[in-house]
């Protein structure tokens, strides 16, 4: 009996020693096998880079350079703007000089047709523009909008590379824009920033303002140069800054790339800009004009002047009216009571819901054309 049990434990010990070289050196008689080492995953190239669209924007990018004959005081106290414009021309109290400015443009046609803001060529006697490849040309000034602050050149050379606009692709807070342009003379130069806002008005710019706002860094010399997306597509035309040093800080402005091609296909076709004009002066309604006009709301617009013999006056619009609707949509303030204006075509005839003593008033005007505004001095961006 303990000689059986003795085999038993021998056999047992035996099966077992077997068991554990089988699974061990040949795993697959059991129909399993040890898992392969996991190797690590291919990794991606994770460079970020906008060098394509760069590349695809640049050569349509130029350097704007105008000349013009300014008035210098030779008296201290002729630097005063008053006492200049009274004295100026007074002979041995002033003297003419060639003054230079710099700024940026957008070819936008293979023909030679480049956008550019008005300020950067207003009162130039000449204007000089440099290309991304070295060649140089004298630029034509087409046309010029000083409302929305946008003009058109045209130069005359073969072979040009012209910008992309964005079509209808809509641009949002947050997308990634590149401005391109001069910036300080100093060259070509691109920047890389985020879409901050839209629709941005009122800041006291232009007559007509619907910016687009960037912290991408712009610069003077960036005037009128591009803002494009991921793509090298152009969103933009970089017009202003906010600084009160004259850098960036990070709050650029620019006009949308909708608005500027608008502009731009009625200059080139007439030399001009034509938008509707009622004759009127539009205020915003304030909390303290709305209790004095007894107003549950404050929206509309209250009429300030009426030009005599314009179009509102001729409709029979007058001062203290509040002006409510135009064509059954709603006026919210005064800036945008202008945008609603500008576009319509003029002599066709608009209803103007108006409040006057508390009671509503239905009116009929015929728009007209804006007269168009000279306005003697530049503005520095």
């Amino acid at each position: 009996m303990h000689r059986f049990w003795l085999l038993f434990a021998q056999s047992v010990t035996i099966c077992l020693a077997a068991l554990f070289i089988v699974t061990t050196l040949r795993p697959d008689w059991l129909g399993t096998r040890p898992q392969a080492p996991v190797k690590p995953a291919p990794t991606r190239d994770a460079t970020l880079s906008y060098a394509a669209a760069v590349a695809r924007v640049a050569p349509a990018v130029v350097n704007v350079y105008t000349t013009k004959q300014v008035r210098e005081p030779l008296a201290p106290l002729l630097n005063d703007p008053d006492l200049e414009r009274l004295f100026g021309d007074i002979p041995g109290l002033s003297r003419r000089k060639k003054a230079t400015t710099l700024g940026s443009g957008v070819i936008v046609r293979g023909d030679g047709y480049i956008l550019t803001n008005y300020h950067v060529i207003e009162a130039a006697d000449a204007v000089q523009v440099a290309l991304y490849d070295g060649r140089q040309a004298k630029a034509e000034v087409v046309g010029a909008d000083p409302d929305s602050d946008l003009a058109v050149l045209k130069i005359q050379l073969p072979n040009l590379s012209s910008i992309t606009f964005n079509g209808n692709h809509e641009l949002k807070v947050g997308d990634v824009v590149l401005a391109i342009g001069n910036p300080f003379g100093v060259g070509q130069t691109t920047t890389l920033g985020i879409v901050s806002a839209l629709g941005r008005n009122r800041l006291g710019i232009n007559t007509y303002e619907n910016f687009i706002q960037t912290d991408a860094a712009i610069n003077p010399g960036n005037s009128g140069g591009a803002l494009v997306d991921a793509s090298g597509r152009l969103v933009g035309i970089n017009t202003a800054i906010y600084s009160e040093s004259g850098g960036s800080l990070g709050i650029g402005f620019a006009i949308p790339a909708k608005t500027a091609h608008t502009i731009m296909e009625q200059i080139i076709a007439t030399g001009s800009v034509k938008r509707g004009w009622l004759g009127l002066e539009p205020q915003d309604i304030t909390p303290e004009l709305a209790r004095a006009f007894r107003l549950k709301q404050s929206d509309g617009v209250i009429v300030a002047d009426v030009l005599r013999d314009g179009p509102a006056w001729k409709a029979g619009v007058r001062v203290g009216d509040i002006v409510l609707k135009l064509n059954d949509q709603a006026v919210e303030d005064s800036q945008g009571f202008l945008n609603q204006i500008a576009p319509l075509e003029p002599g066709k005839t608009v209803g103007l819901s108006v409040l006057r003593a508390g009671k509503r008033l239905q009116l009929n005007v015929k728009i007209g054309t804006r007269p168009r505004i000279i306005r003697p001095q530049a503005r520095g961006r």
